[in-house]
């Protein structure tokens, strides 16, 4: 494995960790003067999650997965098909 691979690994486990916000439930503090703190701090969360899992795909994707998929369905490797 890579290490961007490895960071963006990282992030993931990180992200899931900072989920968890216990700590946030009983402030009432309004970002932009209009969400709640709760509420923005899952957005960059969500933001976070999804910058990593681009991370994940494009350095930790496994290699020949779309030339399997191109076979299609009911076909074998040496170019039969699988009635």
């Amino acid at each position: 494995m890579s290490t961007p691979a490895r960071i963006a690994w990282g992030v993931v486990v990180a992200a899931g960790v900072l989920h968890t916000d216990l700590w946030a439930w009983d402030d009432d503090t309004l970002v932009f003067g209009f969400i709640p703190w709760a509420l923005a701090y899952h957005a960059g969360i969500s933001i976070l999650a999804a910058i990593a899992w681009a991370l994940v795909v494009r350095f930790d994707w496994p290699g020949g997965i779309e030339e399997w998929a191109d076979e299609g369905p009911g076909s074998d490797r040496e170019g039969g098909t699988n009635a």
